[in-house]
């Protein structure tokens, strides 16, 4: 495990870093019960402690179990969190709108959750903690303006595998390392059951794809099922949209995020 505690380490000084040169001491993140945001909640303890608010926002459609992990590894941590319910405002667009089928309600369910913490955030004078992992983000697994919003991300460039790995090493709670991956966006809602594979598999072709720089061509000859590296080069260059700042119409000689750019540390 001395990879995971030099990882966690560094991602530790990179959220104290990240955080304090904006001058903001506080930071509020979505606690979800699934192992993305525990994995973000215990690295952000570590650092923030009392300084820290996770946020619980369930649905009619959350279940039980996730609520009451979420519960548990604030009690075995001693992590200040507190319970703000989306659904009386997801059930009043439903009312509105009795067509939506499951994925117009997923990405409205992410979206009013990013709203409420960022509300929050601003409440706290805090900044928001991103769970997006790095599976997620190369495949487009996520609502834009919803889930993959934040203002700072630890654990962006590791694959979900990786994620489960570093959760062993945190002690995050054996429940939700144990569960099946899921956002609980409606009933019965899987993951790795709208993905078609197993994180193991994806993760395993992406970092050929990815990391590597391997062809499709090579990644299928070293026996990785064609269909699966397909439908992966394919929602990467289809979600590359939601890994961007919207895209400006260049006018000026200097146009943001063109040739107007600086660190986030930039000083007068």
């Amino acid at each position: 495990m001395k990879k995971y505690e030099q990882i966690s380490e560094y991602l530790q000084h990179f959220l104290s870093d990240e955080v304090r040169k904006t001058g903001i001491q506080n930071v509020v993140l979505g606690l979800s019960g699934g192992i993305d945001s525990a994995v973000v909640a215990l690295l952000a303890q570590r650092v923030f402690k009392g300084n820290l608010l996770c946020v619980k926002m369930p649905s009619q459609y959350s279940s039980q179990s996730s609520l009451d992990d979420a519960d548990e590894l604030c009690r075995d941590f001693n992590i200040n969190a507190i319970t703000v319910s989306i659904e009386p405002m997801l059930r009043a667009y439903e009312e509105l709108n009795p067509d939506m089928d499951n994925l117009r309600c997923g990405n409205l369910s992410a979206r009013l959750r990013m709203s409420t913490i960022f509300d929050i955030s601003a409440k706290q004078r805090a900044l928001v903690l991103g769970t997006s992992n790095k599976s997620e983000l190369m495949l487009g697994y996520g609502t834009l303006f919803g889930d993959l919003s934040s203002a700072i991300n630890p654990i962006g460039d590791l694959y979900k595998s990786e994620v489960y790995e570093l959760a062993e090493y945190l002690g995050v709670t054996k429940s939700i390392i144990n569960k099946a991956p899921s956002a609980d966006l409606w009933s019965g809602q899987s993951d790795e059951a709208d993905l078609g594979y197993t994180y193991a598999e994806l993760d395993k072709a992406l970092k050929l794809y990815v990391e590597d720089r391997l062809s499709k061509e090579e990644i299928v000859e070293m026996g990785c099922d064609k269909d699966l590296i397909e439908m992966i080069i394919e929602r990467i260059f289809r979600n590359q949209f939601k890994r961007k700042m919207p895209l400006i119409a260049k006018l000026t000689s200097r146009t943001i995020n063109h040739d107007f750019n600086y660190p986030r540390d930039i000083r007068l």
